[in-house]
């Protein structure tokens, strides 16, 4: 297949060898689409996924385009042992983080236009002797970017005040400064990555029923409000802090774009409940497109055929579709849009 005038190079990386991700970027190749994959990982494990889905496997030299079926361009990354199927071995570690910072400094080069990433097991990169928060963390700390976690399937986006925090620590977290940040990068990201001119956020509160008026809290008053209030000054359509018990009623979610939730776990369960084969996360704010999965390594299913490709395949498709509008914004490309309904 001949790439188009604009085809997007994306770079992939599976994660965790021994999870689903080998497999996943398997059947993820076998698609047909319109960008190209280079693949960031150990030929090894590419092939016995292969092998274990029996589906075919054609690795290029970097630089080819990979458009075709079981196509992919492959920039070796080499894994300390030959990873075994559902049991991962922490001297991996080392070639999983090697492969998502070669991939995103491929992005920051301008080799690659974006970065989709598959699951990663924190716990075994931390027993690899690397100390490991999550790739957000990485790649914001490699490109000196200050990020805010999205994660979006095609009923709702939720953008996060904090992330990966114990709930002791998220109230102390909670600052005007962290607030705004947010969501003005989250109001960015819609019109220039998601084609949305005028957005419409809604804001959480961090306390039950949004604090009623500071009698179960005073982060609303304190905080949350102001920084609204300032904010939808500036010209930005927030609404809120709402309680977050009623903000994801169907009724209500149709007038939002993105809903900006104070911790991780305030928003992302009802995300998950209402798609979560379809979810994506994405990394707002840094210099090039990164999306990912958003499910674990499922290193149970891992060699067994039967693992679900819909995230991965989401998360290519919706990095391919920023990448086009970015390069389209800089003039370098034909215009395209992601509509509300759409994952991104």
């Amino acid at each position: 297949m001949t790439p188009g005038n604009n085809h997007a190079r994306l770079a992939l990386v599976p994660g965790e060898p021994a999870g689903v991700g080998p497999e996943l970027c398997v059947r993820l190749a076998q698609r047909p689409r319109d960008y190209s994959l280079t693949a960031f990982a150990d030929a090894r494990s590419l092939r016995a996924a292969a092998a274990a889905l029996g589906l075919p496997l054609q690795l290029l030299p970097p630089g080819q385009p990979a458009l075709g079926p079981g196509e992919l361009a492959l920039v070796e990354v080499t894994n300390a042992v030959a990873p075994e199927f559902g049991h991962p071995d922490p001297r991996n570690a080392q070639a999983v983080i090697a492969a998502l910072l070669q991939a995103a400094q491929g992005c920051l080069d301008g080799t690659y236009d974006g970065v989709v990433t598959g699951p990663v097991h924190k716990a075994v990169i931390n027993e690899g002797g690397i100390a490991y928060t999550g790739t957000t963390e990485l790649l914001a700390q490699q490109a000196g970017s200050e990020v805010v976690m999205m994660l979006a399937n095609d009923v709702v986006r939720v953008a996060l005040v904090t992330t990966h925090l114990p709930l002791r620590a998220v109230a102390d977290a909670i600052s005007a400064r962290a607030l705004t940040h947010t969501l003005l990068t989250t109001h960015a990201a819609l019109r220039h990555d998601f084609g949305i001119a005028e957005p419409v956020i809604a804001v959480l509160g961090l306390n039950p029923h949004a604090g009623e008026a500071g009698h179960l809290g005073r982060e609303e008053l304190d905080i949350i409000e102001p920084a609204i209030a300032t904010l939808r000054a500036q010209g930005l359509r927030l609404v809120g802090p709402l309680p977050a018990d009623t903000a994801f009623l169907p009724a209500k979610l149709r007038g939002f774009d993105a809903v900006v939730a104070m911790y991780h776990d305030q928003g992302l369960p009802v995300l998950k409940y209402s798609g979560f084969e379809h979810a994506v996360n994405l990394t707002l704010g840094l210099p090039y497109p990164r999306v990912a999965v958003d499910h674990g390594t499922a290193l149970e299913l891992a060699g067994q055929g039967v693992a679900d490709a819909s995230s991965l395949i989401a998360a290519a498709d919706t990095c391919a579709r920023i990448a086009r509008i970015r390069r389209s914004a800089s003039g370098t490309s034909s215009t395209s849009t992601i509509s509300k309904g759409s994952p991104a």
